[in-house]
């Protein structure tokens, strides 16, 4: 078993079946078990990710905890975020949001506490969610913007 602990470094890529960084930059970080605590990442991607206070890209594993941290992309299995921002959080099976915001969100089961999401995508939700578009309001938001876009290239072409 490969382990490394990195605290206070700037990295390009790091692989290891236990990683555990703090204070640092790392373009890339690809384990088994990887804790992170005040780091900013291109691109995680481990079999379990627990990440706190950190910035990432990417987030992509089985199992994903985040607490205090902001990622663009999220996709797990099992995922866990809390006092969180997320751009497009995706997740096959349960997530739970905790005190987050997340501009997309979809999960086969979510269960909230106090979330915000423009959309969310979900078979069944448990808790308090605010939405700014529902599935219906989704639908004539994309049709308005297919519309307008429409119109314009028939503009544009006389």
């Amino acid at each position: 078993m490969e382990e490394k602990t990195i605290e206070k470094h700037e990295l390009n890529l790091l692989d290891a079946e236990f990683v555990k960084v703090s204070q640092s930059s790392i373009r890339s970080v690809e384990g088994g078990h990887i804790e992170l605590s005040q780091v900013g990442a291109m691109s995680i991607d481990g079999e379990r990710i627990e990440a706190e206070q950190s910035a990432s890209c990417i987030m992509r594993g089985d199992k994903i905890k985040s607490r205090q941290s902001i990622s663009c992309i999220t996709y797990g299995n099992d995922t866990e975020i809390e006092s969180s921002l997320n751009g497009l959080a995706v997740c096959r099976e349960n997530m739970n949001l905790k005190n987050s915001i997340s501009l997309v969100t979809a999960a086969n089961t979510v269960n909230t506490e106090r979330a915000n999401t423009l959309l969310l995508l979900s078979r069944e939700v448990k808790g308090d969610v605010q939405t700014l578009l529902d599935w219906k309001s989704a639908l004539s938001v994309g049709a308005i913007i297919t519309g307008v876009i429409g119109l314009f290239s028939i503009l544009r072409r006389r």
